[in-house]
C-alpha cells in the first residue's frame, strides 16, 4: 500500500512537471472542459480533460498488468 501511495505520489509530480507540454497538447482545453468565469472567480472542471487522462491511465496499467 505505501509503496503504491509513492509511485501515486511521483506520477503526480510527473505530470506536474510536465503540465506546460501538456497544455500544448490541448490538455486541458477540450472540449467539455468547462470554464464559468465571474468577476472575481474563476472555475474550472476539467471533465474530458480527465476522461482522456483516466483512458490512458487505464490502458497504461493494463498493459503493464499483461
Amino acid at each position: 500500500m505505501v509503496r503504491w501511495l509513492v509511485i501515486l505520489g511521483l506520477a503526480l509530480v510527473v505530470v506536474g512537471l510536465a503540465w506546460p507540454w501538456l497544455a500544448k497538447l490541448g490538455l486541458g482545453r477540450l472540449p467539455g472542459d468547462i470554464v464559468i468565469e465571474r468577476e472575481n472567480v474563476k472555475i474550472y472542471l476539467p471533465l474530458a480533460t480527465s476522461l482522456v487522462v483516466s483512458v490512458v491511465a487505464s490502458l497504461v496499467l493494463w498493459w503493464l498488468g499483461r
